[in-house]
């Protein structure tokens, strides 16, 4: 029994892509009868319609929705066995990367990441984006090459991770706060006025969490996106702010900073990229200098 044609799951993956047979027909340099065909041989070998008309345009079907990144990532993977082998050349290479960060990244790392990639690669250039979420969907599309964060539950399965450092969160205050003289507890920390981190506009946090179980409650005064805002309201008020310590080095060395008076779980900060740039020799490269940054600037011994 013949097996399948294996030159469908191309075929699959621009259409699945498109969403249009047309389209896919143009990109495939095929006539759209062509095309047309060959979504039925698809639709026969699955045993799925896989796009069915909606309207005046075709939508997935619930199996096409499950096949589009197996497909995506096995055409991809299948592409890079079959290209031939190339040396990267750092001094002629001409790409721009993009990354997303938080705030406190960049302030601390940001720096010293231009500086290598200016010295190694001065053809590359960097584009820091915000993070307003942790959807995982710029890197599936491309539009994101590189994030910085803590992989959870919400990260796509298929992301790939590399741990950078541990991180930690620190209580923040301006200088001359009063909880800057004295002994701080749970009981005074709670008692003071805070300001709160939320980027899924949550009123509560692990910290929350960890008062309660001493009985306590502490008074959220305002709520932002970021910590670098945070701090800045910290600053220039008597609020607190909570904040990871490594990530925010830069941003509160004018500030007093103090260890939480409670038990809060360190976390790892990671790197995150779509499994379709494991082979791409640019973008390993790049992955080894954030590795390698992070751990000059913090005092750690880098392993490739």
């Amino acid at each position: 029994m013949p097996g399948p044609d294996l030159n469908l799951l191309l075929t699959l993956d621009v259409l699945l892509a498109e969403g249009n047979v047309a389209r896919a027909a143009k990109r495939l340099h095929l006539s759209p009868s062509a095309m047309s065909r060959a979504l039925a041989r698809l639709r026969e070998t699955t045993g799925d319609p896989l796009l069915v008309r909606a309207g005046r345009g075709l939508v997935p079907t619930p199996r096409a929705l499950e096949l589009r990144e197996r497909v995506g990532q096995l055409v991809q993977e299948t592409q890079a066995v079959l290209r031939p082998a190339e040396n990267l050349d750092l001094k002629r290479l001409v790409r721009r990367f993009t990354l997303r960060t938080s705030e406190g990244f960049v302030e601390s790392f940001g720096p010293g990441l231009i500086a290598r990639i200016n010295e190694q690669a001065p053809g590359v250039r960097l584009r820091f984006v915000g993070k307003t979420s942790k959807d995982s969907t710029p890197l599936r599309d491309g539009s994101v090459d590189l994030e910085t964060g803590v992989a959870g539950t919400s990260t796509s399965p298929e992301i790939r991770t590399r741990a950078l450092f541990r991180d930690r969160f620190v209580g923040v205050v301006r200088a001359g706060h009063p909880l800057s003289r004295g002994e701080i507890t749970p009981e005074n920390y709670a008692a003071a006025r805070h300001v709160l981190v939320s980027r899924r506009e949550q009123d509560r946090g692990p910290i929350d969490d960890a008062l309660q179980t001493l009985g306590l409650e502490r008074e959220i005064a305002t709520i932002v996106g970021g910590f670098a805002t945070a701090l800045t309201l910290a600053r220039a008020t008597d609020l607190i702010a909570s904040v990871p310590e490594r990530h925010t080095g830069s941003l509160r060395a004018d500030m007093f900073s103090f260890d939480l008076p409670v038990s809060i779980p360190a976390f790892t900060v990671s790197m995150l990229w779509h499994p379709r740039m494991d082979a791409d020799p640019a973008h390993r490269w790049l992955r080894d200098c954030v590795r390698e940054v992070c751990a000059e600037q913090l005092g750690e011994t880098w392993t490739p």
